[in-house]
């Protein structure tokens, strides 16, 4: 592994991927399932969405390995980090709705 978890010379750092696309599945389930049923008041859901899951996705570590790749000139690998985070992301959050919204109600 390279630099932030970059495998090979691919300069993606797949380790932040895998954590950013399970975070943004586990934002779209909990959406999906307060949207289809309602248990959470909007300030458990903002805490659970935004403090807990933001504080889990790695915003911030996919900023900084995007700018060294491109530091390096490396445009290509760069890009590719780019399209494959926010392609990944929100595949994700679309997977986790659907799983949210078809869970059925807790008790």
């Amino acid at each position: 592994m390279g630099v932030n978890g970059a495998v090979g010379g691919s300069g993606v750092a797949y380790g932040t991927l895998a954590v950013n696309a399970v975070g943004c599945f586990l934002v779209g389930s909990i959406v999906g399932f307060v949207e289809a049923h309602k248990p959470l008041s909007p300030e458990m859901q903002g805490f659970l969405v935004i403090g807990l899951l933001g504080g889990f996705t790695t915003f911030s570590a996919f900023g900084m390995d995007t700018i060294r790749l491109f530091r390096e000139q490396a445009y290509v690998a760069g890009s590719m980090n780019v399209l494959l985070q926010l392609g990944v992301g929100l595949g994700a959050v679309v997977a986790g709705l659907r799983v949210g919204q078809a869970l059925r109600g807790v008790g």
